[in-house]
């Protein structure tokens, strides 16, 4: 059964590799606004992102430890964590190239990172799409297969029909000839055939 093609949309391609660049420059803008506001050069303010992040990074590593880690909440822990850090640098600075710095070096952890999930989402999906190729692949010559024993049952079938129609056709042909006569078949009846005798052993 052919499947639908579906053509995605080029957002669809470009959204998943824009996503770690929008993500760190959304936190740095958040912290740089922030600073605009008062948070710069406060300690409170300061003491509070340090504990924030302390805290994010302390469950992402209960999360990853153990046989029973999870590693999806231990990355969420982690990448908050890093968001708290960089908007807390970003806040509390009173210039921008440090939170620049700081942005540049999340920004190139957040595709390192991405990236290895994009090769193993990669690999699977491959993976996946060669198994469904064999199955296609399979079930496709049973198919045929079947098509073709469908296809010789239909035609000996209409072999049969044709051969019935030509005995059909024969009779009546025969009952319409001048001089017959069925009644005198009936009277002189069918030719027996030779009795085979058995040889005794």
């Amino acid at each position: 059964m052919n499947e639908p093609i579906v053509a995605r949309h080029w957002l669809a391609f470009v959204a998943p590799k824009a996503a770690p660049a929008v993500a760190t420059s959304t936190v740095l803008i958040l912290g740089r606004i922030w600073n605009a506001n008062g948070a710069e050069h406060s300690v409170g303010n300061a003491a509070l992102m340090v504990v924030l992040a302390a805290g994010a990074a302390t469950a992402g590593a209960f999360a990853s430890a153990g046989l029973a880690g999870d590693p999806v909440i231990a990355g969420a822990a982690f990448a908050t964590s890093g968001a708290l850090a960089l908007a807390g640098v970003a806040g509390y600075s009173d210039g921008a190239s440090l939170p620049l710095l700081l942005w540049a070096v999340a920004t190139a952890v957040a595709y390192g990172l991405a990236a290895r999930y994009w090769r193993t989402d990669r690999r699977d999906t491959v993976a996946h799409e060669r198994h469904m190729t064999a199955q296609h692949t399979e079930y496709a010559h049973v198919e045929r297969v079947e098509a073709l024993r469908a296809g010789a049952q239909i035609e000996s079938a209409r072999a049969g029909a044709a051969y019935a129609e030509q005995l059909a056709t024969a009779l009546i042909t025969r009952a319409t000839l001048p001089g017959f006569d069925p009644a005198q078949l009936t009277r002189a009846g069918l030719p027996e055939l030779p009795a085979t005798e058995r040889k005794s052993p």
